[in-house]
């Protein structure tokens, strides 16, 4: 008996919600990134994007557990000498809080061309609203 191997073609993709107001971040990123991947589908291929959409909203309030909100840092380097920057997790929660949600997923995902496909099928947004109503998304509860 061979194993089930999904064809591009015959990929179906939903659309899902999730409110991260009151969550952590670990719990919210880690089911989108199985969502993107196509892993709750009885369907998945390794080799294949057959994962869905994902809408994240409320980015700015999501939580963190410890101390994690004053000492955890974000680093990234302009690959000039001395190019090192740093921001704290409130800082950044303050400037940017999709990127904290887009960087946590982004880290969860395969490394290479398939995962930055699957990536792409990732949004973000910082407040409540957001502008994929005509895709009628499913809301998930985490």
């Amino acid at each position: 008996m061979s194993s089930y191997i999904a064809k591009p073609s015959e990929i179906e993709r939903k659309w899902y919600v999730i409110d991260a107001e009151g969550k952590t971040l670990g719990r919210i990123c880690t089911e989108a990134a199985m969502i993107l991947r196509g892993k709750r589908k009885p369907t998945y291929t390794p080799f294949l994007d057959c994962g869905d959409y994902v809408i994240i909203v409320n980015a700015e309030k999501v939580q963190v557990t410890g101390k994690k909100a004053t000492d955890k840092i974000y680093k990234h380097h302009s690959l000039y000498p001395g190019g090192l920057k740093e921001i704290s997790f409130e800082k950044l929660q303050a400037k940017d809080p999709e990127e904290i949600i887009r960087h946590a997923v982004k880290g969860m995902m395969p490394k290479g061309p398939l995962g930055r496909q699957m990536y792409k099928k990732l949004k973000v947004y910082a407040g409540p609203d957001h502008k994929h109503a005509a895709q009628k998304p499913e809301v998930l509860d985490i």
